[in-house]
């Protein structure tokens, strides 16, 4: 096991014999924990005939355990005032939850139950199915929400960042249990997920719970994740769609800066020098003296900024 400190002491890292990075910060003052693992499996990881799995996988997840019902999961860290919540990104699925420091046993234990042994089982998925088509349906019907896919369909396509984290009717109705075990398979291994925990935890405690709760005997296994195609040269596209409504949505943006680029604090000034408040230069030109409405800002994804 490799250890060693990340910074200020209160900052702990390590790595175990199967590959497991453990993450902690130790908050003063304070008597709960969140607690969560971070797996590198998301859309941007996607071919495009299964988009969408990674985020189907992730709903699936709580649908119960070899162990656990999907009411267990529910009750099980709410019955002790504690959350249980999780989301799929472009380029990672999170599970966390938040819990008082006594519980955090509790927490890493049903964490690890639901990301290493889901149930997966073909009548659960059928229910599933059907509560993605609708969230699908309900982007399709909120102008704000569909015009930053729209955008970030033309600002990356046809790279995978480009792909719709839901996925789309189409591959939502096509995929499987067999689709769903194959990617677990491949990517819900300690070598492709990063346990973090911050607030009341000591890191050498948080060590010995994860060995008490299964984390640290999970056996290495994961097919090696397969890196994201290179991106491609940006084209200037426009996408419009008309619909009937009183307003009319629009998203303006480019490629930025990756991530570890240092231009990026430049980036975020700029940010907010042109919408970052109410004296803000976009601000003051759309709302206050053309009376519209105005969401100026930069978003993150990883190596990417727009």
């Amino acid at each position: 096991m490799i250890d060693r400190d990340a910074g200020a002491p209160r900052f702990r890292r390590s790595v175990l014999a199967n590959g497991l990075t453990v993450l902690s910060e130790q908050v003063p003052g304070v008597r709960s924990v969140s607690f969560g693992a971070w797996i590198r499996s998301a859309s941007v990881h996607e071919r495009a005939e299964e988009m969408g799995v990674s985020h189907l996988l992730e709903h699936m997840v709580f649908k119960g355990t070899e162990r656990r019902t999907a009411a267990q999961i529910a009750l099980s860290l709410e019955a002790v005032g504690g959350s249980l919540d999780a989301y799929t990104s472009r380029e990672h699925t999170v599970y966390q939850a938040r819990v008082l420091d006594a519980h955090l046993d509790l927490a890493a234990d049903v964490i690890g139950d639901m990301v290493f042994h889901p149930a997966l089982r073909d009548e659960d998925l059928a229910l599933e199915r059907k509560v993605i088509l609708e969230e699908i349906a309900m982007v399709d019907d909120t102008p704000d929400d569909l015009v930053f896919e729209l955008h970030n369909e033309a600002l990356w396509a046809p790279h995978p960042l480009g792909y719709s984290i839901l996925g789309t009717r189409e591959t939502v109705s096509r995929l499987g249990t067999a689709e769903l075990r194959a990617l677990h398979g491949r990517a819900y291994h300690p070598e492709h997920i990063i346990v973090a925990a911050a607030g009341n935890v000591d890191h050498d405690r948080l060590l010995e719970i994860l060995a008490r709760t299964g984390w640290a005997d999970v056996p290495r296994g994961g097919t090696p994740r397969p890196a994201a195609p290179p991106l491609p040269d940006l084209v200037p596209a426009s996408r419009h769609v008309s619909r009937e409504g009183a307003q009319t949505h629009v998203v303006v943006g480019s490629r930025a800066f990756r991530h570890g680029d240092p231009r990026r604090h430049a980036l975020v000034l700029l940010s907010m020098l042109m919408g970052g408040g109410m004296s803000s230069r976009l601000f003051q030109r759309v709302r206050e003296e053309l009376g519209r409405k105005v969401f100026p800002g930069v978003l993150s994804e990883g190596d990417a900024v727009v």
